[in-house]
């Protein structure tokens, strides 16, 4: 990760913040602590931790940043003690291992055989071939100037987002990119990356293509279900997702509907949050899950003029909804067990072949397996707006792909989207 990215990243968990979290933020999540870190209250989990470790930085920052007495320990002889990095809060991030069965709600897409070959077939649709043709001439100009990276022929259509993160990355790191490509041309570029990404990860008639949105999907349910089932010990989620992973959750959310920006890629470090909430001031957490509500909101990009914007799920009119018919309506597009990921995938290698798994294959109705002794996995942050009390958030904050450091041009386009990214690339839908 770059030093911009860093700080890019940080940023955001400063924004959520000054939000949910200190003292007299304005939409502060029920009883969380608003300076030091505590174990049972946050879960993070992501691929990348130098991305989380910097979100959380910004989250929790060093004690003695917020206030020097809270850094100082006084030992029996009088004297205090300012702990390393003054006060530095280490807060533990869950990595999943790259062949683990519980990568699937992180990045459900990679070594999925069913995915790959929808993904694919969005290369022979109409839409794809017309476009490829009729842009060959515009990526023409970019196959010199990025000759040491890619093969010109693979400067085209078919590797639009490889061309338009490369390019767009040189503008920012390398002045000598400045005379390569025009605002307007990555504009352009942007466009087809857009077109791209969306094609392959979203279409109606071929649902197999978002299986990495049905999984994320998944995970937002059992970690949802942690914050309720535990009346609101978890309260704030942190996931780390790709933007292929992003697109396939706003195409299955019917969140295109909602604005049509949701078919084109999030900015770098963009974040979508679930909030769960209750209408009304209240200092318990509700006994009835008829008393809870979700919303989504949706945050692109890292400027700070950015704001968090409530946007109507599943087609429906307001923006938010009752956490029973979030869990119906979410569940019905989800994938809710590994087992069902790889009868969905038609995968039986790996954890697929472990009779655990390989017996639930193809059982829909073994749902999320959610376990109330852990935190669970990953979520996002919330906010409220009015007379509403949060009571968890959950937040997924946007990784971008990075293809400069593949090891072969030839490498399939699943295996380049599962890398994560060490770039501050993309810009705002």
């Amino acid at each position: 990760m770059t030093e911009l990215g860093a700080t890019q990243v940080h940023s955001v968990g400063s924004f959520y913040r000054a939000r949910y979290i200190e003292d007299g933020a304005p939409h502060k999540i029920l009883d969380i602590s608003p300076e030091r870190y505590q174990p049972s209250q946050i879960w993070a989990s992501a691929p990348d931790q130098s991305t989380a470790t910097n979100f959380l930085q910004g989250l929790y920052p060093p004690l003695g940043a917020l206030d020097h007495d809270l850094a100082v320990e006084t030992v029996t002889d009088g004297s205090d003690t300012i702990p390393p990095f003054n006060g530095y809060q280490f807060i533990p991030i869950h990595g999943q291992p790259n062949e683990g069965p519980d990568t699937i709600w992180l990045k459900g897409d990679d070594g999925c055989p069913a995915y790959t070959r929808a993904s694919n077939f969005y290369q022979l649709s109409v839409e794809y071939i017309s476009t490829f043709n009729s842009s060959r001439k515009f990526y023409s100009q970019f196959a010199e100037p990025l000759n040491d990276v890619m093969p010109a022929e693979n400067v085209t259509y078919a590797h639009a987002y490889d061309v338009f993160d490369l390019l767009n990355v040189g503008s920012i790191h390398n002045e000598s990119f400045a005379s390569v490509v025009t605002t307007p041309q990555l504009s352009q570029l942007r466009y087809y990356a857009d077109a791209l990404e969306w094609g392959r990860n979203y279409n109606l008639t071929q649902p197999a293509r978002s299986v990495g949105g049905m999984a994320l999907a998944g995970g937002i349910l059992r970690q949802l279900n942690q914050t309720v089932s535990t009346k609101g010990n978890l309260k704030l989620s942190l996931l780390a997702g790709s933007y292929d992973t992003f697109l396939a959750f706003f195409g299955l959310t019917n969140l295109s509907a909602a604005n049509a920006d949701f078919m084109g890629l999030p900015g770098y470090a963009s974040s979508m949050t679930f909030e769960l909430f209750t209408d009304g001031n209240t200092t318990t957490f509700p006994h009835d899950t008829a008393d809870l509500r979700v919303r989504f909101l949706f945050r692109n990009g890292t400027d700070v003029s950015m704001p968090l914007i409530a946007y109507p799920l599943f087609n429906r009119a307001k923006d938010s909804i009752s956490y029973d018919d979030f869990v119906d309506e979410l569940g019905s597009r989800a994938i809710n067990s590994v087992g069902e990921w790889c009868s969905t995938c038609q995968s039986s290698g790996g954890f697929c072949s472990q009779d655990e798994y390989a017996s639930l294959s193809g059982d829909s109705s073994s749902s999320v397996n959610y376990d109330d002794s852990s935190s669970g996995l990953t979520a996002v942050h919330a906010g409220v707006i009015g007379a509403m009390t949060t009571l968890g958030v959950l937040a997924i904050i946007a990784v971008a792909v990075f293809f400069c450091r593949r090891t072969s041009a030839s490498s399939s386009s699943s295996e380049k989207r599962s890398s994560v990214s060490e770039t501050d690339s993309g810009t705002s839908a």
